[in-house]
């Protein structure tokens, strides 16, 4: 009886309900951090000012009000988010040594991160969808894609995130975690907290399944139809030189899927399959899944689209 109570006592010195969380930026190279914050500033300041530009421009260049220019202004206000969801704590951790996070913190910052993540996802469906019909069907481009229907779309990808993601993070809170809580990253990452738990993470499993099913698991599809679509109307043109032009349209867009969803596909079969992998591999992995959309997307853009091109020449060159 007393070998039990003192079993129970050395559990419960081990375990928390309300635990607190140590970030970890790239480990092993602790006593670097000053030297590795010069090129996360680099990134972060990149990412902030270009989606900042590609807003304020589309925002304020009548000649840009247009379906697929809402739908890049959306893009950039979700990178702008990914961007701020994770900006505070690395940048704490790098200056400051600020490592520790609390549970309802780490929610909060899950809230916000896999939030922008789905939205994103939403985001890059709904401008497949946008060249599907500015290409296949040309002629009711601005019957179908009004600003109303734009602005439903939109509703819709913030209600789908809501619905998705708030089941998830409250099964966190009943969870207790064992007092070793070393995060792999520098931000909370739902798969990276719940296999720290002590507790039973099935049902958390099977959420976190359940939401990835229903966004990448259905996003992707819905993206590779419209291409499908695409090509197969692109196709049908005789002249090739108006089919590299209608193919030119897409690029950036293409762009965008690849480098959104196979670092956000790498990270998340690393954390399911690859255990073994050393730490410095997943939290390599964790920086570009997060840091190279906000930074990438606006670089391709203003590279590729014309008329985003243009519209910050003269911004920039107005005295």
């Amino acid at each position: 009886m007393l070998q039990t109570q003192d079993n129970v006592q050395i559990l419960s010195n081990w375990t928390s309900t309300f635990p607190t969380f140590l970030l970890t930026v790239i480990p092993g190279l602790e006593s670097l951090h000053s030297w590795i914050s010069i090129p996360f500033c680099c990134l972060y300041a990149t990412a902030l000012s270009g989606n900042s530009m590609i807003l304020f421009v589309i925002i304020t260049q009548q000649s840009l009000h247009e379906p697929m220019y809402y739908f890049l202004s959306m893009l950039s206000a979700t990178d702008l988010g990914l961007t701020i969801s994770t900006m505070s704590t690395t940048l704490g951790v790098l200056w400051f040594g600020e490592n520790q996070i609390s549970l309802d913190s780490c929610i909060i910052q899950m809230f916000f991160l896999h939030g922008f993540t789905f939205i994103e996802s939403g985001v890059l469906v709904a401008m497949a969808f946008d060249r599907y019909v500015a290409i296949c069907d040309p002629l009711r481009y601005t019957t179908i894609l009004t600003n109303s229907r734009i602005c439903q779309m939109g509703l819709l990808m913030i209600v789908r995130t809501i619905v998705l993601i708030v089941p998830l993070l409250l099964l966190l809170k009943p969870l207790s975690f064992c007092k070793m809580n070393a995060l792999s990253h520098s931000y909370c990452y739902h798969p990276d907290v719940i296999k720290l738990s002590c507790s039973n993470t099935q049902a958390n499993s099977i959420c976190g399944l359940i939401e990835l099913i229903l966004t990448t698991g259905t996003d992707t599809p819905c993206i590779v139809l419209s291409y499908a679509l695409i090509i197969y109307s692109v196709l049908r043109i005789a002249s090739p030189e108006e089919r590299q032009r209608v193919f030119s349209t897409c690029v950036s867009h293409i762009g965008a899927v690849a480098i959104f969803y196979i670092p956000m596909m790498s990270l998340s079969l690393l954390h399911r399959y690859g255990q073994s992998a050393p730490k410095a591999v997943h939290s390599m992995m964790a920086n570009v899944y997060l840091l190279l959309p906000p930074v990438v997307n606006p670089i391709i853009y203003s590279i590729k689209t014309k008329q985003i091109r243009k519209a910050i020449f003269s911004l920039l060159l107005i005295k």
